[in-house]
């Protein structure tokens, strides 16, 4: 396995002679987590290193469509403009052990783990003393919490893994895979021990993007769902939902407010996602600006590399007498589109989730200087797997200066209260609560239906995993990681056979290979690169690769 550390190493040569002693090292500065890890500003600047490392995971654009590996294969979307990386996902019969995609988020994983792992070393270490023990402490709980993050992504995708608690400074080739029982023990430990540390007001964290102790709690619900102890994933979720700080999103506000609308597409508009633009649901929102250094992710040849819009919204400018507009959600290139259960299946006419500022069902040209302005796309007019198809507006961003433009600048909601009563009803369901969580559900209901209980509610008789499954969809769409969401309840082939490819039949937009996925466990490859430079000891590989 290549080296599983990463540093950044800047110096400065001054040419003032030719002379022989030129070739003298005198290294001015070196940045690296062994020396910067030293003060107050050295434990900043390696939290906002892990800050970026984490929000790639979500902004990576390779192949132009790593994105949709976390959703294709699932009941939600179906393939539209697939690119290669995406391609195993639908055709299940052609992944093997050196998947793009699998190998990406892998070696993503790992060499986040290292960067987190150098900055808990430091936030333990007595020979630190540039900075206060409480800072220490408090860094430290930051990075716990991010390492929990990181490993409940691996073990929930790839099951047994290697676990590394200490930071990798040099070649290793003997890694052996942990088993899921300790690898959950470890995130238990890491997110229990940040709880004690963290605050619970996002406002007093040092940062409301950075860890706080309700996110702590999420992810600690999530996790104890798939270690089936669904009574501490219960007390977890009240504990979220006991803490004043936030609030279930009901009434207009922001940016936009005096504007046709309504109160859930509020929470995604750019202005209005965050915690302190007014949005009390944000527990965890990754953070992207325009024209701020450091505000995204980049890569050399373009300013953003984050592709949800390019993936969520259709290529309407594909068609012609169409143009790009802010209106339609700016420039999409429909890497894929919903599923037929999703777009004709899921939602009720009453559902404010299903409104038209939530989803757009509907397309006009909108070209003034083209004789069919203002009339309605059809059918005829052009392809409707990626020209033509209702899509959410989640992700719908535009910039003036570039209206072409490459990356998404648009906040990354992570965890949000919504998705608190979600898991706390999937917790009460597993203990056999019916009735506690029909009404854990008709909290999320009554906000998303004005006239409830008129429309709306559910009873008890209502609520299977199939069912909350449906509801996570409704509220959840294009939020959540739903491949994470269907291999963590099990139910991946399931829904895959029910939901999508039963109301996809006849289109040619199956998911194909199932039984594949049933001999996988829903698990993905362990990358065969790893495997083969894992000299020093045998590194398994899941069955069924």
């Amino acid at each position: 396995m290549k080296k599983l550390f990463s540093y950044i190493l800047l110096s400065t040569v001054a040419f003032a002679s030719c002379k022989k002693t030129f070739l003298d090292e005198n290294m001015q500065s070196a940045y690296a987590p062994q020396n910067t890890l030293s003060d107050s500003l050295g434990f900043e600047a390696n939290v906002a290193g892990i800050l970026s490392r984490i929000r790639a995971q979500y902004t990576s654009d390779d192949d132009q469509g790593l994105l949709g590996a976390m959703f294709l294969g699932t009941d939600v979307v179906i393939n539209g403009q697939t690119t290669a990386a995406m391609f195993p996902y639908v055709n299940n019969e052609t992944m093997s052990s050196s998947d793009f995609a699998a190998g990406t988020y892998w070696r993503w994983a790992y060499t986040t783990l290292n960067n987190i792992n150098t900055v808990i070393a430091a936030s333990q270490n007595p020979a630190v003393t540039g900075t206060s023990e409480n800072n220490k402490a408090y860094v430290g709980a930051e990075a716990k919490f991010y390492r929990a993050y990181v490993y409940n992504f691996l073990v929930t995708l790839w099951g047994p893994v290697p676990m590394t608690l200490t930071p990798i400074s040099s070649p290793k080739t003997d890694f052996t895979r942990t088993t899921v029982d300790s690898v959950n023990a470890q995130i238990v430990k890491d997110l229990t021990e940040a709880v004690a540390v963290l605050p619970a007001d996002p406002r007093t964290a040092r940062k409301e993007f950075r860890p706080n102790k309700a996110m702590c709690q999420q992810l600690l619900a999530e996790v104890y769902l798939r270690m089936n102890k669904p009574d501490l994933a219960e007390a977890q979720c009240q504990a979220v939902i006991a803490n004043p700080a936030f609030a279930l999103v009901k009434a207009r506000y922001g940016v936009k407010a005096s504007m046709p609308g309504d109160y859930y597409n509020d929470m995604f508009l750019i202005g209005n996602q965050r915690y302190g633009q007014g949005n009390k649901e944000a527990i965890w929102v990754i953070e992207q600006d325009l024209n701020t250094p450091g505000g995204a992710n980049s890569s050399s040849s373009n300013a953003s590399t984050d592709q949800h819009r390019r993936m969520w919204v259709p290529y309407y400018a594909g068609i012609t007498n169409m143009v790009i507009a802010d209106s339609l959600g700016g420039r999409g290139i429909g890497r894929f589109r919903l599923s037929n259960w999703v777009m004709y299946g899921l939602y009720d006419q009453y559902d404010i989730r299903n409104s038209k500022y939530n989803f757009r069902r509907e397309l006009r040209y909108n070209d003034p200087s083209k004789p069919k302005y203002g009339q309605v796309l059809t059918i005829a007019d052009g392809d409707t797997v990626w020209h033509i198809n209702p899509y959410v507006t989640k992700w719908n961003n535009y910039n003036p200066a570039d209206i072409n433009g490459y990356g998404t600048y648009h906040d990354i909601t992570v965890m949000r209260l919504g998705e608190t009563y979600l898991l706390l009803a999937e917790a009460q369901f597993k203990q056999n609560r019916s009735a506690d969580a029909a009404a854990s559900i008709n909290v999320l209901r009554q906000r998303a239906y004005p006239d409830y209980p008129a429309h709306g509610q559910v009873q008890a008789a209502d609520i299977s995993l199939n069912f909350i499954l449906d509801e996570r969809a409704r509220e959840l769409i294009s939020e959540e990681n739903r491949r994470m969401t269907l291999i963590r309840t099990g139910t991946l082939v399931q829904r895959c056979t029910d939901y999508l490819n039963k109301y996809n039949t006849g289109t040619g937009q199956t998911v194909t290979g199932l039984d594949k996925v049933t001999a996988r466990k829903g698990l993905l490859p362990i990358p065969q690169s790893a495997i083969d430079l894992n000299t020093g000891a045998k590194l398994d590989q899941n069955t069924g690769y």
